[in-house]
């Protein structure tokens, strides 16, 4: 007791600023959220649950869904799935306030998976949606001229699909022409799944007042495969349980290891099955042999969608593909690059941890090259957003293996927090690292705004939180228009 007595209050100062200032310096990363989410078992919907439920009418079209259809935005893909027989391949489409309807003719088919017989699953392309015909003579020759008029931009189109039988109709509105100060706005899920937390996500989506116009999904659809035997019915609820958002607005597939479905001990040894039979992209018009990687335009964006579970090594077709994509964007057309991908490249969680690092040292140079303005994965199933930096200079020899701020390097978002059963990330690197701007353990979606060449305005959305407020937010600047330091972190 006299030993403690005796301490000089000048020395206890001067520990406790110690203690302090190495808990600064320990403490070196960005935010982790002080929100705390209530844990709860994350558990799949009921399959008698509403939002599965098949639509009423005899062989009534199911699972209908779009996404775009070409490069350009000039054209659209209308899937859908009739169980009982094949049904009609027609769409029929007509312009809002037009009474000229049109027709386009797509394929069905179906595929077997284990002990799974899939419905006919229909796929149509709309694309050079108006052709008129006119007559008129010179010299007294007659002469035939006819006109294709593609899809028009910026237009709300209406379509039916199951005709002749149990007729639905749906619409779309095409983007914008790609051009550098066209607003538009993307909403962003990943991992999504079918559980009631799944529900509230996109239930948080479609009521966010930003309203996005296409949602950019970064892989893990249904999670079928974590079903015994893969349980392909498990593709049919989520195609139902999606169709109220995916009918209407398109969204823009990546594939994740949950869409592998590679399950040789049940014979099932070619990967992607599944998604390939059900789900289209437009990779030919970009030159991609595969639809797991491909580009398209959308209003102010190029938007690069990369496979994390396809080869991506030098002299690969992915490989190829990526540095002959690069050249073709045109900035002062499509001012911001995306590129979208399930692995993420920098995470601070204890889940998949590195899992990206192999793709990100084949291909970081390029992004930083090029100038890319963000990327958006999933795979973890947590949120999280980093500070503009990247890993570049190391080689085998000089030892520098530290990301670093760089001005011409991308933001990397992890969205991988749509609900899926498998539950949320929740242990974290300890510290945070200094490349980790914000994170946070809970289920939600996010929205990329763009305004203009230079500025967009991105929010994270949690789904515990009203519709409108922000969980993380951030003004991005564009890196080829406006390369500044726009880290809301930013203490310098």
């Amino acid at each position: 007791m006299g030993q403690l007595e005796a301490l000089n209050p000048y020395y206890v100062l001067l520990f406790l600023c110690l203690v302090l200032d190495s808990l600064v310096l320990f403490c070196h990363g960005g935010t982790t959220s002080s929100y705390v989410r209530r844990l709860e078992a994350t558990v799949d919907m009921p399959l008698d649950s509403d939002v599965f439920r098949v639509p009423p009418g005899c062989n009534a079209p199911q699972q209908v869904h779009i996404t775009q259809g070409d490069l350009e935005g000039k054209a659209v893909i209308v899937s859908w799935v009739t169980q009982k027989a094949r049904g009609s391949n027609t769409v029929l489409y007509w312009k809002e306030n037009s009474c000229k309807m049109l027709k386009a003719r797509g394929k069905s088919k179906t595929y077997k998976f284990y002990n799974y017989t899939s419905g006919h699953i229909h796929h149509c392309t709309i694309r050079n949606l108006e052709v008129h015909h006119h007559r008129f003579t010179i010299f007294s020759i007659v002469v035939y001229l006819t006109v294709v008029l593609i899809l028009q931009y910026d237009t709300k189109y209406y379509y039916m699909v199951g005709v002749g039988q149990t007729e639905r109709k749906f619409w779309f509105f095409t983007p914008p022409k790609p051009g550098p100060d066209v607003p538009y706005t993307f909403g962003l899920i990943g991992d999504l799944g079918q559980s009631f937390d799944s529900n509230i996500t996109l239930t948080h989506y479609e009521n966010n007042p930003l309203k996005g116009q296409t949602i950019l999904l970064v892989g893990d659809f249904s999670y079928a495969d974590t079903y015994p035997n893969h349980d392909n019915n498990r593709w049919d609820t989520w195609g139902r349980f999606i169709e109220r958002s995916a009918a209407y607005q398109p969204w823009i597939w990546t594939v994740g290891n949950h869409e592998l479905d590679f399950a040789p001990q049940i014979g099932e040894t070619k990967p992607f099955k599944p998604f390939k039979n059900r789900y289209r992209t437009p990779h030919r018009s970009s030159g991609s042999t595969e639809p797991f990687w491909y580009s398209i335009k959308r209003g102010p964006a190029y938007i690069i969608v990369l496979a994390s579970y396809s080869a991506y090594g030098k002299y690969t077709p992915q490989y190829t593909w990526l540095e002959q994509e690069f050249p073709k964007v045109n900035r002062t057309e499509t001012p911001w690059l995306i590129v979208l991908m399930h692995s993420p490249w920098y995470n601070s969680y204890d889940y998949h941890y590195m899992e990206g690092e192999t793709m990100r040292v084949m291909y970081e140079t390029w992004f930083v090259k090029n100038k890319v303005d963000v990327v958006f994965a999933g795979h973890v199933h947590g949120y999280e957003r980093s500070e503009r930096i990247s890993n570049i200079a190391y080689n085998v020899v000089n030892g520098i293996c530290t990301p670093v701020k760089d001005l011409s390097a991308p933001i990397y978002i992890t969205i991988g927090d749509g609900g899926n059963l498998e539950g949320l990330s929740t242990k974290m690197t300890e510290p945070q690292p200094k490349y980790s701007a914000f994170r946070e353990a809970s289920f939600g979606h996010a929205m990329f705004s763009i305004k203009n060449r230079t500025h967009a305005y991105y929010g994270w959305h949690r789904n515990q939180d009203g519709c409108a407020v922000d969980g993380d937010t951030m003004w991005f600047f564009n890196r080829f228009w406006h390369p500044i330091d726009d880290s809301p972190d930013d203490d310098s």
